[in-house]
């Protein structure tokens, strides 16, 4: 079999090829509007494309992520109980300033006219308040007919007790709409997330159904999946039916490949970031990834399990630009892949992080892409000269206080991942990856106090190596509510059925369910409470023991109350690609040159990443360069080269 992990970003469509133990990469522009013609592009460049029946693919879509946050989902109509239509709009009636008396209005998830009711009310206990009967379903059809939409949402009261009447519905409705119905998508208490999560999976599940589709008619040979956010893939044939699970599918590559790379240098609690051309993505990682079910996309919670991470509109793309105080200002405008960065000579005439790094010296015209794409120096000096013109600074200067503000703009990521959360970023290493993240990590490092940093091998593609390190898996939960001292005797019917739900869905993948690793966890809280903590589960007492000691750490203080029980949660993973990485050389590289950097004293010295022997030394400053990034690393830091290529940074001023 031929394994090719594909990571789809806003600049560039990543490609890491693994064969017979060996990797090789690849990158190519991406193609927004279609992205799946980038992908077919660096197939056919790869010389794969007479080898589909041998080829395994699994890459990371920006499809879902995009048309939410672009507003670009199709025409939906939501399905709610009678007074009920409005509960999308309503939300939690949380504002985002809080001290605004007047917020810019917001428009609602869903236009009125396309929000339905109807009967098939339950009460909390699972009771029938209202039936749902047969010209409830007539005036259904008639009043969808009429509106005419791609997709729609069901979101019933208490449907995750009792699903019959959104599967009523569903049968219902004509079979020419994607329909979306929350017993399915999130069987969860809390009415308005599980309805949100329910209409982003039907708003945006069309566009990631036909992209996929179109995807698997262009390789009709291949094997297809897809990384969902949770850090698990899925094949390709079930996960259009999931979009909501696809929103950080490219970002989440990112987290399984840094924690799998930084394994092998024996580095597990680490404070990631991605820099990519677009947005720069953080999170922290203790051994295995951090997973949340409060995470947003835009405006909107997304209450299915995705990893925990802050995201930042601050890439190499990233527009600078001048506000209305005469400012200086990075983000979170980007200049995309078309037109790119001024110095991709494709038409860009604004400055960007990447021109300004270039302008002072820390990218090399010839050496980005590996010659593939030669940077023009000229267009990126004048991109930055005429913004400082305005700012009456010289064209270095400027170039200065653009990096310095995007590296400020991703300090305060970092913090907002690790101080605010009170874990101290001293005792972490930072990892970054992304093909712009060489280039800032010493930076970052140096702003939040930390003396350790890795620069991992094929940092500039980790997303898509850690598409192919990702285990096939599935996340499953279902809300059973109740003291826990109760409810302990009844887990384990709870968790078979998951167990056989799940199962169901990997065996239709290939996968030999002997092999199924399962991780059985639940959400608990004070009775009383409203906010929940996952805790792992083998039994009462040790679950009871392991919240309150969970609660005193994260909030300062335990309760003498009774322990509730909320949701029960079971995480499912077969296992990954034996994924191994080469060896580095044996033989010491030597110098290839040197450059000279804007506010540098001394000349930097220039490294080839690929020739960089296993324990050779260097004293920055330096640039290593390979052929999807640079590293900049700045005075003071010495980087080491542990056995299979990755950098270790120390710093030692």
């Amino acid at each position: 079999m031929l394994f090719l992990g594909v990571d789809t970003g806003g600049t560039f469509t990543d490609f890491v090829l693994y064969e017979d133990g060996a990797l090789r990469i690849h990158k190519v522009l991406s193609t927004p509007e279609a992205p799946e013609r980038a992908i077919l592009q660096g197939i056919g460049e790869l010389g794969l494309m007479e080898r589909l029946h041998e080829l395994h693919l699994v890459h990371g879509s920006t499809v879902a992520t995009n048309a939410a946050l672009e507003g670009k989902g199709v025409r939906t109509v939501y399905i709610g109980n009678r007074g009920l239509r409005d509960l999308l709009t309503l939300g939690r009636q949380a504002r985002a300033e809080l001290y605004n008396l007047q917020p810019t209005p917001v428009p609602p998830p869903v236009p009125p006219e396309l929000c339905v009711e109807t009967g098939g009310r339950l009460g909390a206990d699972g009771s029938v308040v209202e039936d749902l009967t047969d010209d409830d379903l007539a005036a259904l059809r008639r009043t969808i007919e009429r509106l005419a939409p791609r997709a729609v949402a069901i979101n019933l009261l208490y449907s995750w007790r009792d699903d019959r009447f959104e599967r009523a519905i569903e049968q219902a409705l004509t079979e020419n709409l994607f329909i979306s119905r929350s017993s399915a998508v999130l069987p969860e208490i809390r009415e308005y997330e599980r309805g949100i999560a329910t209409w982003l999976n039907a708003w945006v599940g069309p566009l990631v159904e036909g992209y996929l589709h179109r995807l698997k008619h262009a390789l009709p040979c291949a094997r297809v999946a897809v990384m969902q956010s949770s850090g698990e893939t899925a094949d390709a044939a079930q996960a259009g039916r999931q979009a909501v699970r696809m929103l950080l599918s490219g970002p989440a590559g990112g987290l399984v490949g840094a924690r799998f790379v930084a394994a092998q240098a024996d580095r597990r609690q680490l404070l990631t970031f991605d820099m990519g051309g677009t947005s720069t993505d953080v999170a922290l990682i203790d051994g295995e990834l951090r997973l949340t079910s409060e995470g947003r996309i835009g405006p909107w919670p997304v209450a299915v399990a995705q990893v925990d991470m802050h995201t930042i509109g601050a890439g190499g793309g990233s527009l600078a630009w001048i506000d209305g105080g005469g400012l200086l200002q990075v983000g979170p405008q980007s200049a995309g892949a078309a037109p790119g960065p001024a110095c991709y000579g494709h038409g860009g005439t604004q400055a960007t992080v990447t021109d300004a790094n270039l302008v002072l010296g820390r990218l090399l015209p010839g050496a980005f892409l590996g010659g593939g794409l030669r940077l023009d120096a000229a267009a990126a000096r004048a991109a930055v000269a005429r913004l400082g013109e305005s700012l009456g600074l010289g064209v270095e200067e400027t170039a200065a206080g653009i990096v310095r503000l995007a590296d400020e703009h991703m300090a305060r990521a970092l913090r907002v991942m690790s101080v605010q959360r009170g874990v101290d970023p001293r005792s972490l290493t930072l990892v970054s990856f992304g093909g712009a993240g060489g280039l800032h990590v010493c930076a970052l490092a140096e702003s939040l106090g930390m003396r350790q940093a890795l620069v991992p091998v094929h940092a500039g593609v980790l997303s898509a190596l850690g598409m192919l390190a990702a285990p096939p898996g599935r996340q499953l939960s279902r809300t059973v509510t109740g003291l826990l001292a109760d409810l302990g005797p009844t887990l384990e019917q709870h968790y078979a059925e998951l167990m056989a739900e799940g199962g169901r869905a990997l065996a239709a993948e290939g996968v030999d369910p002997a092999t199924v690793q399962a991780r059985r966890s639940l959400d608990l809280r004070y009775r009383g409470q409203s906010y929940t903590l996952n805790i792992p589960w083998s039994d009462v007492a040790s679950a009871s023991e392991a919240f309150h000691i969970a609660h005193q750490g994260r909030f300062g203080h335990r309760l003498a109350l009774p322990v509730e029980l909320v949701n029960v949660r079971l995480a499912l993973a077969a296992p990954a690609l034996p994924l191994q990485l080469a060896a580095a050389p044996r033989s010491a590289a030597e110098c290839a040159g040197h450059a000279t950097l804007y506010g540098v004293r001394e000349e930097a010295s220039i490294w080839q990443r690929e020739a960089l022997a296993m324990g050779q030394v260097i004293d920055g400053p330096a640039l290593i360069t390979e052929r999807v990034s640079t590293t900049y690393l700045a005075p003071g830091w010495r980087c080491r080269v542990d056995p299979v290529g990755n950098l270790i940074l120390d710093y030692r001023a």
